[in-house]
């Protein structure tokens, strides 16, 4: 009989999608420990190495975390959902709501680190937002956590131009964020594009979002335009692949 494809699969591939089955039936629950290395290799007949790597596999790809001492554990952390339309719309950050209350429901989000200074504006952002070389920016940069988890860092290009004096150069930019304070300035965000793509982070990265280097990253570059098409932000977000969903909803 011809091997099929999943024959063909490495034995520690086999025994992660066994484990990744369980878990999605419901046979390991969120904070269930997952069966052990022993047993991994008693049970399917493998060395250690093979049983080691299929619980890595399920740790790269967020769905397992290991506990020091205690061994490799259901990932107990519910993803986020992230409403890519909604949480820009006007009708959020124009009523004084955080653009982040439209993906949290009732959990709790902290901005652990945050800092504003004024910098040269890297070549990339200079271009997209048109400053000539003596211009600077108001660089905002800040760290996103969930429910405990640091689940996204961002940081922030607005001209100084523009915002020099105003909230948006503090850590606490008040009521509806940068968004209300740019329309108080009189240049009211009407316009969004969103860049999106992935790869595997950084040391730096993975610190940061506290992930094991396996687990891949989401960026968005995210640009604001006011009327006339006037570039006034840009938004580098590196998120947790692991801990978000992408959700974006609109007509046809």
């Amino acid at each position: 009989m011809a091997k099929t494809d999943d024959d063909r699969r490495p034995k520690y591939q086999r025994i992660a999608d066994s484990l990744r089955e369980a878990i999605q039936s419901g046979e390991y629950g969120p904070g269930d420990r997952l069966p052990g290395e022993n047993e991994l290799m008693a049970t399917h007949g493998v060395a250690r190495m093979t049983a080691r790597q299929a619980l890595s596999v399920l740790r790269d790809e967020g769905v397992a975390e290991a506990r020091k001492g205690a061994g490799v554990f259901v990932r107990a952390f519910r993803p986020l959902r992230r409403r890519g339309i909604q949480r820009l719309s006007q009708q959020q950050w124009g009523s004084g709501r955080s653009i982040w209350s439209a993906d949290i429901e009732n959990r709790a989000l902290e901005v652990d680190q945050v800092s504003v200074s004024e910098e040269a504006a890297p070549d990339h952002v200079s271009a997209v937002l048109e400053l000539s070389d003596e211009d600077t920016v108001c660089v905002r940069r800040r760290r996103f956590v969930l429910d405990g988890k640091p689940v996204m860092f961002a940081t922030s290009y607005l001209p100084t131009s523009l915002v020099a004096g105003s909230a948006i150069t503090q850590e606490d930019t008040g009521p509806g964020g940068t968004y209300a304070r740019l329309a108080e300035l009189g240049y009211k965000p009407v316009h969004f594009r969103e860049e999106i793509r992935s790869r595997m982070p950084a040391k730096d990265e993975a610190s940061q979002l506290s992930v094991s280097a396996g687990t891949p990253v989401i960026l968005i570059c995210r640009t604001a335009f006011a009327d006339e098409g006037r570039p006034v932000e840009i938004n580098e977000m590196t998120l947790d692949a692991a801990s978000y969903v992408l959700e974006y909803d609109f007509d046809a």
